[in-house]
């Protein structure tokens, strides 16, 4: 292991038997922006039907070592693992059954560190494993990242669950993976914090991050709707005269990577006006290419003081 390495990040993948677990794993190890090259070490807590691929593992030098009992998940046992192989990173496939508590008390080595913990749902057995055992499911629910539910109906609109598992766990993030290759958040219009059916939709400064991201997602349920906020112009070069970049400086990660975000918005405003103003603006899903995006047209615009926070945050 490299003396630069601080700790080994562990990745906790947990959930029902043949929920999806290693053929998210598989997925990942495949690819090569999470490989990077690093020796992992994979502890299977089940034997499920579906396999690792050998070359996979060769190729992304994983050595998969597999727990038949629950009794084998013990400080002693990953000190053991983690002298033997010397992993650069580990992944944990958990089989829920076993419970998350069984876990949750075993101390790792001094060296491995949870980075992050998913949870897997077969969609086509959550209602009847939520209704009948619903603590095994939701218990590695309320510590996980991100729940993925899999094998989903395209049809099927997926907002309850979404709201069901979010009831959990405020701050998950929640994918649904369909059979037809396709994904999606499951965010329907009454899991806004603002008021999509108001004539204007009034979208308050904390509340800024979630209309910019939904509406680069979906620019369609904005279409033909009117929205007010407060921001500022920005200059963008590229932009015809007419045009400006309204919104807010936000910080994406650090206090080093701050810059403007916005939505390209027609009207009177000028470029690189500076104060803020409280924009009322209809908007309009356009398609640029293959891609859709939401534009603004200016309706009204009026003085507005400096919001309290400086920028905008993702984190």
């Amino acid at each position: 292991m490299s003396n630069q390495q601080q700790f080994v990040a562990v990745y906790l993948i947990t959930g029902f038997l043949e929920s999806g677990k290693t053929t998210l794993i598989n997925s990942m190890l495949q690819d090569e922006q999470f490989s990077r090259g690093q020796k992992t070490l994979l502890i299977c807590c089940e034997e499920g039907m579906e396999e690792y691929d050998e070359y996979v593992l060769a190729h992304t030098d994983t050595t998969v070592v597999t727990f038949d009992s629950a009794d084998e998940i013990t400080t002693e046992r990953f000190r053991e693992l983690d002298k033997k192989y010397q992993p650069q990173r580990v992944i944990i496939e958990y089989n829920s059954v076993w419970t998350i508590e069984r876990l949750g008390k075993c101390m790792m080595p001094r060296k491995w560190e949870m980075v992050q913990i998913m949870t897997t749902v077969d969609a086509t057995t959550f209602e009847n494993y939520f209704t009948n055992m619903r603590q095994i499911m939701t218990d590695p629910m309320k510590v996980s990242d991100l729940v993925i539910f899999n094998r989903c109906d395209p049809a099927v609109v997926k907002s309850p669950w979404r709201r069901q598992v979010k009831a959990i766990n405020p701050g998950l993030n929640v994918l649904f993976e369909n059979t037809d290759g396709t994904s999606e958040d499951g965010v329907a219009d009454e899991d806004l914090p603002y008021d999509m059916k108001a004539s204007v939709i009034d979208i308050a400064d904390e509340y800024l991050p979630i209309f910019y991201l939904d509406s680069m997602d979906h620019p369609e349920r904005y279409d033909r709707k009117t929205v007010r906020f407060v921001g500022q112009c920005f200059n963008e070069k590229q932009l015809p005269k007419g045009f400006v970049l309204f919104g807010r400086l936000a910080m994406t990660c650090c206090a080093d990577d701050i810059a403007p975000i916005g939505w390209i918005t027609q009207g009177t405003m000028k470029p690189g006006a500076k104060g803020f103003v409280r924009l009322t603006a209809s908007c309009k899903r356009v398609t640029q290419g293959e891609e859709a995006m939401l534009m603004l047209t200016e309706v009204r615009t009026e003085p507005a003081p400096a919001p309290k926070e400086k920028y905008l945050s993702f984190n």
